[in-house]
């Protein structure tokens, strides 16, 4: 297949303005609105809506989709030194770097809910006190029995995940070794380091047998990253067909994301309870989440062209992709706030679109303004420049959640 004067020679990635893929900044913008738009649904009681109510739900997807961006993302540049047997990334540089894009933002928004709360309460918060702060600002509060009673704080419920994606920061070094040197022997070996990608995906299926069908572990463990691994090896799984020059047509993984996920939308994946649930549902939803996500970050990655890569390479897309992270980290406490104190709706009533629009109305300007006070200048490549050498460096923002 020749390349398109778009595509990078060597990698078959499209080239964009300043060596980014815009089309993958425009998707966390998509990840983003998808997760407001599930948190709006609940906040209105859409949920309990039949079929309706299980498709709002699956909006949750986004969360899968950031994380398997985060394993293409950040794990390419581990496949890349491997594949052109250069040095690996520095590990210090690494951490540095996503201590630097993440940490920022976060503390600001930690304390805001806090502060926000300390005067304002619609019910029960149980994560409002001191420790359930030092909690959050370490982003260990998933880490207890009972989370729900415990640390589950009303403004900063979503950032569960996040305190997932820092565990897969950690580990990431360790697992680029293990999956590059121990298991491929320090040698490019694609069908190898695949396998291995696979065994890790299969972590997700086993652990949420184990949590569902015992009490030996707390019951957020469920939560945990050993249960989202499947995603986040997607992602990883993608970087090493892509460095391979595989190329896939985007017109047809985007159908069947779309399909997976009206699968995933029925009670196959389970119901909206929180009661207890066949052993299956959840092992059937980790699943189905991480090969929607996994399809839909290969489709601009490893397709390219077409009209969901338009449609992401936007300009809307990717301006709200830039401040998607902190978009998601704002809108839980925007939306609680303009449900009980701008709208004064009480709870699980109201309007999902009125409830939606009003949050993002708000919530945009006030992310861009968190990401033009706590982001890094990102380094950029001249979009005069040559392809990229394949062993160089990702940009030191570059991440699912960026």
């Amino acid at each position: 297949m020749l390349a398109s004067p778009d595509l990078d020679l060597r990698t078959g990635v499209p080239r964009s303005v300043g060596g980014r893929l815009d089309s993958l900044t425009g998707l966390r913008a998509l990840a983003a609105l998808l997760v407001v738009g599930t948190h709006a649904a609940f906040a209105t009681g859409t949920l309990a809506h039949g079929y309706i109510g299980l498709v709002w739900a699956r909006m949750e997807i986004g969360v899968s989709i950031f994380f398997a961006l985060s394993g293409f993302l950040l794990f390419r540049p581990w496949v890349v030194a491997a594949a052109d047997a250069t040095a690996a990334p520095s590990a210090r540089t690494y951490a540095r770097r996503r201590l630097r894009r993440i940490m920022p933002a976060y503390v600001v928004t930690v304390l805001l809910a806090y502060g926000v709360y300390s005067f304002y309460s619609t019910g029960p918060n149980p994560g409002q006190s001191w420790s359930g702060l030092i909690r959050h600002l370490t982003l260990t509060q998933i880490y207890t029995d009972n989370y729900l009673l415990t640390y589950l704080h009303r403004g900063l419920s979503q950032t569960w995940s996040l305190a997932v994606e820092a565990a897969f920061y950690a580990v990431l070094p360790l697992l680029a070794h293990l999956l590059l040197v121990v298991l491929c022997g320090d040698r490019w070996r694609p069908g190898r380091l695949l396998a291995g990608l696979a065994g890790l995906a299969a972590i997700s299926p086993v652990w949420l047998i184990v949590v569902n069908a015992g009490d030996w572990l707390p019951n957020s463990a469920g939560m945990w990253l050993p249960a989202q691994l499947a995603s986040f090896a997607g992602g990883m799984a993608v970087a090493v067909l892509q460095v391979l020059g595989m190329r896939s047509r985007a017109g047809l993984l985007v159908p069947a994301a779309g399909a997976l996920y009206l699968v995933v939308s029925t009670p196959l994946a389970g119901a909206i309870t929180m009661g207890p649930v066949p052993l299956w549902q959840p092992v059937a939803k980790a699943l189905l989440y991480a090969a929607i996500a996994t399809l839909v970050v290969a489709a601009p990655t490893l397709g390219g062209g077409g009209m969901f890569d338009r449609l992401l390479s936007s300009r809307p897309m990717v301006w709200l992709g830039g401040i998607s992270y902190e978009i998601f980290l704002l809108h839980v406490l925007v939306m609680a706030v303009v449900l009980g104190a701008v709208l004064g709706w009480p709870l699980f009533t109201g309007s999902l679109t009125g409830l939606y629009v009003l949050t993002l109305g708000v919530t945009i300007p006030l992310a861009w303004l968190l990401h033009r006070l706590t982001s890094a200048r990102e380094r950029t490549w001249p979009a005069h420049s040559k392809a990229r050498p394949r062993s160089s460096p990702e940009p030191a923002a570059a991440s699912g959640w960026q």
